[in-house]
């Protein structure tokens, strides 16, 4: 295939609507939009449809106010628009698939059930441990990880440093893990202090 060197003038003529400058180009494009289509495609309706497709909206684009300047990316052009439409249609093809009438119905993704029960029960399982801490640990994990309080606010309720509220933090957790596995497991572990 000879490749077609394109000029202001010919632009000029495709935004002038002569035939024999829109018949060249339809047939020059053609020929590199059925190459890359064909290898993407099936169906040669949909190649079809999305060769005339291209060619509605290049021209458009080309007859537009502000329509291409550069007529030497014009084949560029082309082959960005073609890849749009054929996007567009991979999109609106995977949207309306119909199913056989023998095929199960698909899992509802909305809601999760499952994993909402599991979320309830983790979340009464916590409440359950945070009642058994000691009383400064619980409201120390609650203003932190429930509330998320800034921590030099909670420096100023506890009457402690910056790095004293890491060190409550640390333990306040510890004995929170402890708790928990033993909630979960039913295994005893000592608390450490």
């Amino acid at each position: 295939m000879e490749f077609f060197s394109f000029d202001e003038v010919y632009l000029q003529r495709l935004r002038d609507h002569d035939h024999a400058t829109e018949q060249h180009f339809v047939a020059y494009f053609t020929k590199l939009l059925l190459i890359k289509l064909r290898s993407r495609l099936r169906s040669s309706q949909a190649v079809d449809d999305i060769r005339q497709e291209t060619f509605v909206r290049v021209l458009k684009a080309i007859r537009a106010k502000n329509g291409i300047h550069q007529p030497e990316r014009l084949g560029a052009f082309v082959n960005s628009i073609c890849n749009n439409v054929l996007q567009e249609h991979y999109r609106s093809s995977s949207r309306g698939v119909p199913l056989d009438e023998s095929s199960a119905d698909p899992p509802d993704t909305a809601i999760d059930l499952d994993g909402m029960l599991v979320t309830r029960q983790t979340g009464e399982q916590v409440r359950r441990v945070l009642a058994q801490l000691p009383e400064k640990d619980r409201q120390l994990l609650f203003a932190i990880f429930l509330e998320e309080k800034k921590k030099d606010e909670v420096c100023r309720e506890f009457g402690v440093t910056r790095d004293y509220l890491r060190v409550l933090i640390h333990r306040a957790k510890q004995n929170f893990r402890v708790f928990y596995e033993k909630a979960t497991t039913g295994v005893s572990f000592p608390l450490e202090n």
